[in-house]
């Protein structure tokens, strides 16, 4: 067969990619409004980007005219700034008893670190789960993965030594919250 001139090779490839898109024209419309959207989030996060790039050159370059002063806010106090004459943190922290609170309770056992070694009040009968568990030196953390084998008389027993000895928040509320799941049972 003998080769068609370039123009009508030319208009038979036009004619048959137009017709290709036309039967693909249904599945095609459907993308290009998320087409459209994502082009438009990729140009406004660049734009983002590129006055992002703009600020911290400019930053740089006023921290090298103009050198930051090295200041510390009159608030902001160090370890270091209490000087060598606090020989107990404690003493400078009025509430360092609170770190037992908050985010801090899940790993911690509820009481202040103590400096020096003191002799803790015996409670008068410690319930046998208390002994078992090793209740006392539990964090709020491991005292919530073990509730789940133990009974509901061995929780109100273990809810009922804390509020007789260190009466922590966090764990009466971990206690009781767990007898009250348990109960509903």
């Amino acid at each position: 067969m003998a080769t068609a001139p370039y123009g009508v090779r030319l208009l038979v490839g036009a004619a048959v990619t137009a017709l290709e898109e036309t039967r693909r024209l249904p599945q095609t419309i459907l993308t290009y409004p998320m087409t459209v959207a994502s082009q438009l989030a990729h140009a406004v996060m660049k734009v983002q980007q590129d006055v992002a790039d703009l600020v911290n050159r400019g930053d740089e370059t006023l921290e090298s005219l103009f050198p930051p002063k090295d200041e510390q806010p009159e608030w902001a106090t160090f370890d270091e700034d209490l000087g060598a004459d606090v020989t107990d943190i404690s003493e400078a922290r009025q509430d360092g008893e609170r770190r037992t609170e908050g985010r801090f309770a899940l790993y911690s056992t509820g009481e202040p670190q103590k400096v020096v070694d003191e002799p803790e009040p015996a409670p008068s009968e410690a319930p046998a789960i208390v002994a078992e568990v090793g209740y006392e030196s539990l964090t709020l953390a491991q005292l919530r993965a073990r509730l789940t084998s133990l009974k509901i008389g061995d929780l109100e027993a273990l809810l009922a030594f804390e509020e007789s000895t260190k009466a922590r928040a966090p764990f009466q509320t971990l206690l009781a919250n767990r007898i009250t799941r348990a109960s509903a049972k």
